[in-house]
């Protein structure tokens, strides 16, 4: 009778279960992720958690209890060595269920289950969306600056421009009408050229 139990047997003896758990954590500790349902992957997280959490302190007596749960030297090794190292500031929460859908034969829901610290893609998009948000606080001091050096480039690019009305004006000075005033001279030597000739002219008619 089941009273009072209130995990998942999984449709399974204990030896039963207990040998899948074991197989199922080992591939996950070597692997990084499996692929199973989503009522194995609870009933794993269970299980190798607390295997994870035990992985932080490297004593011979964890080592043999880890041991006793996976049955595996080469897990026992990759438990204790990178796994320990990437999990050592996380403080729980060492895996992660991803549902895929529902598998066709007998209609089960599917799931992906990862450990956190080695999906590379997650932790960048992170890292991504921590830079953003820490950008977007300081947003106000830089629209200030913005709007500062766009003022400086502004009194920048009026100075050249003053300059050059200076420089143009001593060039238009330079320019004397020169010829103008040498028309307006020939013009009255042609005047007076004229009236002599006119005086001459009624000198001898007189």
């Amino acid at each position: 009778m089941r009273h009072g139990k209130k995990f998942n047997h999984l449709g399974r003896t204990a030896s039963h279960r207990k040998a899948m758990l074991s197989n199922m954590a080992s591939s996950l500790i070597l692997h990084k992720r499996i692929n199973t349902t989503v009522a194995k992957a609870k009933a794993l997280r269970k299980y190798v958690e607390p295997l994870i959490t035990k992985a932080k302190t490297d004593t011979t007596h964890s080592r043999r209890i880890a041991f006793s749960y996976l049955q595996d030297k080469v897990s026992v090794q990759e438990l204790f060595g990178p796994i320990a190292e990437k999990i050592s500031s996380r403080p729980g929460g060492y895996t992660r269920i991803i549902k895929t859908g529902i598998r066709l034969g007998d209609n089960a829901e599917m799931c992906m289950m990862e450990l956190v610290d080695f999906n590379e893609l997650l932790l960048q998009d992170s890292d991504a969306a921590k830079a953003k948000t820490r950008r977007s606080r300081r947003g106000g001091k830089k629209a200030e600056s913005t709007t500062a050096t766009a003022v400086e480039d502004a009194v920048v690019v009026e100075e050249p421009a003053a300059e050059a009305e200076v420089t143009e004006e001593p060039a238009a000075e330079a320019a004397p009408e020169e010829p103008t005033s040498e028309a307006s001279d020939d013009t009255d030597e042609k005047e007076k050229s004229e009236l002599l000739e006119l005086r001459d002219l009624k000198g001898i008619g007189c």
